[in-house]
């Protein structure tokens, strides 16, 4: 992982989940500094001791805490082998973390790695394929089997490389994500089914008539928020499409004829 992340020696490394220091103490002799967060006290005391008197000491800050509670601090890039509950909420607070970071080496359980290289029309394509997809490149670096740990684990992991977009997209993160998690309840089903949930029509009424109220615009009397979805699932022939088979660019543009048309997902 360390020579995949290609370190410089100017580099302020933020490390997840360091334990013992294993990786940590190879890292710090090639960069400026390590900031390793780690929410176990007892590994914390293990790794202060493994630096305590050396020239490295002065090169490690320890962070005692969540990561997901946490500010991070300036990092120029992040490598971690990250404990796999966290590794959904850790990728997204990473990708909208500013200032932006040069790129992260992550080691993820195999199926999560998938997931997020995922392309359209695949069996793992989800939302959290499109989501990392829109905000980084995503690459596979290598594959780790199970044996190479001790004990060793039940799944296979992977290793991957994330790269933020910057510029990122010119888009509000938070209505986009609004609607792919209406989209992506049912991949499979046409978007015009998508839109036909009591709960789904109930909150973009909702939000139409904020957005008329903010821009003093007048609600017709036989306004119909069914119709209004309607009038925008047929432009461009949206309406029998299915989430599992469009790409970001699909998305983004269903999400600009929503708009343009005052209809909004936060």
């Amino acid at each position: 992982m360390i020579e995949k992340a290609a370190l410089r020696s100017t580099d302020v490394v933020l490390e997840v989940g360091p334990g013992t220091g294993n990786m940590t103490v190879k890292m710090l002799p090639l960069v400026k500094k390590v900031c390793a967060c780690e929410i176990d006290t007892r590994m914390v005391a293990e790794l202060q001791k493994r630096v305590q008197g050396t020239p490295m000491q002065y090169k490690l800050e320890i962070l005692v805490g969540d990561v997901l509670k946490s500010q991070l601090p300036f990092f120029d890039i992040c490598v971690a082998n990250l404990p796999y509950k966290i590794s959904s909420p850790f990728v997204f607070k990473l990708l909208l973390h500013r200032p932006f970071f040069r790129c992260a080496v992550l080691m993820f359980q195999k199926e999560f790695a998938d997931r997020l290289v995922a392309k359209p029309g695949s069996k793992m394509y989800c939302r959290l394929s499109v989501n990392t997809q829109l905000l980084a490149r995503v690459d596979i670096l290598m594959k780790v089997g199970k044996n190479n740990f001790r004990p060793p684990p039940k799944v296979e992991s992977t290793v991957i490389r994330l790269e933020p977009r910057n510029p990122p997209p010119p888009i509000n993160f938070k209505e986009w994500d609004g609607l792919l998690r209406i989209l992506f309840v049912r991949k499979n089903k046409t978007l015009s089914a998508s839109f036909k949930h009591t709960a789904v029509l109930e909150m973009m009424e909702q939000n139409y008539k904020t957005y008329c109220s903010v821009k003093n615009i007048q609600i017709p009397k036989d306004f119909n928020i069914k119709e209004k979805i309607e009038e925008v699932l047929n432009t461009n022939d949206f309406s029998q499409r299915r989430p599992r088979t469009m790409d970001i660019d699909d998305f983004l543009l269903l999400m600009h004829e929503f708009n343009s048309k005052g209809l909004h997902f936060s």
